[in-house]
């Protein structure tokens, strides 16, 4: 199947445009991470909370910045999560301590900031609550346990198994069926836990107007062992790439792929820069498969090269170069635009979770497909020319057998 037939594009002719386009956007890029906003590097990579938060109401960010401000958490990263009707939240915490004990003090400062609205607030462990309220949408099935059985509304003594059914069924109840947070007392009412177990929740817990969904701790010395993993792995890709184009092709072919991937790789981390779009393992997943993407689209344009090079001996190169694009052409389109439409739907359609992987291959494989033909293929012709300058017979660029 092809789109196009004889094709005839001066592709070389518009080098100059080309090369201003990836300028503009490569040094955008590396203003944004050297003076703007940085490289920003998700909690995976540099250590620190995620709080997930789900109100039973449409959140003000404002009203929960001033709450996380009043704690004393400084510069917390707050911003909306998921679809809007959830009414989701993600709190993003840095922590600059490494101990556990450190770590998991980000949570609960969250959650006490959260709750210091709530009247009569505290927040509950596993021990019971009979000190004070605690909050019935955070608390734990060890907690509500603990309370039942202090209060022994069933009159069963110490019977913990069937408290821990009751405290799991209102638990099941708080997550599962009303998605984590609970509105009403009434609410349990539509629960398989006991009505005279539910009843006597309300003399020791209260209810806030939010719950946390999830928590993510990662310590900082582990985010820098990822950071530095990442960076290796990229660089092996690059290294490896420059090693199989130089056996397989010639030397300059390799680093004309390795230049091309480097600019892709430039241009997708300076775009998550300038979005300021945390940086995550996924992220890096997509990069290094966009490394592979692109290299093997260079490597089509190549092949063909190689093998005009054999048939018309007698032509410039430049011409040589212009009439491989054109005929991979329809190929580059229809296999680029396949993938193209795969990871698009990815990204509408693939939720919060996903946002980052599949923003980093949508970047990707347009700036992927662009490049094979925009900057890979010119570096030869550029070679050349270079070579010729110096009165040299540009060899590099001869054909090789296969």
């Amino acid at each position: 199947m092809e789109f196009f037939h004889d094709v005839n594009i001066d592709f070389l002719g518009k080098k100059w445009c080309f090369l201003a386009f990836s300028l503009i956007f490569s040094v955008a890029g590396v203003l944004s991470m050297l003076f703007w906003h940085g490289i920003p590097w998700g909690v995976d990579f540099r250590g620190g909370t995620l709080v997930y938060v789900k109100f039973s109401h449409t959140p003000d960010l404002g009203t929960v910045r001033a709450a996380m401000d009043r704690a004393g958490l400084r510069d917390p990263k707050i911003q909306s999560y998921g679809q809007a009707a959830n009414n989701e939240v993600l709190i993003d915490l840095a922590q600059k301590e490494t101990s556990e004990q450190a770590l998991d003090r980000g949570k609960i400062q969250i959650i006490g900031a959260l709750e210091t609205n709530a009247p009569a607030g505290k927040q509950c462990g596993a021990a019971n609550t009979s000190s004070g309220a605690c909050d019935l949408n955070n608390a734990s099935s060890l907690t509500i346990k603990n309370y039942l059985m202090d209060k022994d509304p069933l009159h069963l003594g110490s019977d913990d198994q069937k408290y821990t059914a009751q405290a799991q069924a209102i638990v099941d109840y708080r997550d599962k069926t009303m998605g984590g947070v609970l509105s009403s007392m009434d609410q349990l009412k539509n629960s398989s836990a006991d009505p005279v177990a539910v009843a006597v929740l309300n003399d020791g817990f209260f209810l806030s107007d939010f719950g946390v969904r999830n928590v993510e701790i990662v310590g900082p010395q582990v985010g820098g062992q990822l950071r530095q993993q990442a960076g290796l792995a990229t660089l092996y890709s690059l290294a490896g790439m420059l090693v199989y184009l130089g056996f397989r092709f010639e030397w300059i072919y390799g680093v004309a792929a390795v230049v091309t991937v480097f600019h892709d790789t430039l241009i997708t981390v300076g775009a998550f820069s300038l979005t300021k779009t945390d940086i995550s393992l996924t992220v890096i997943a997509a990069i290094l498969t966009l490394i592979g993407y692109s290299n093997n689209d260079t490597i089509v344009v190549f092949d063909r090269i190689r093998e005009n090079i054999k048939l018309m001996r007698r032509e410039k190169l430049s011409d040589i170069v212009n009439r491989s694009i054109n005929q991979t052409l329809s190929r580059t389109i229809l296999t680029a635009g396949l993938t193209f439409l795969t990871v698009l739907a990815l990204f509408l359609f693939g939720g919060e979770v996903l946002h980052g992987f599949s923003l980093a291959l949508v970047i990707g494989i347009l700036i992927g497909t662009y490049s094979s033909i925009a900057i890979a293929a010119p570096i030869l012709v550029a070679y050349q020319e270079w070579r010729m300058e110096r009165g040299k017979r540009p060899a590099a660029i001869t054909s090789k057998g296969r």
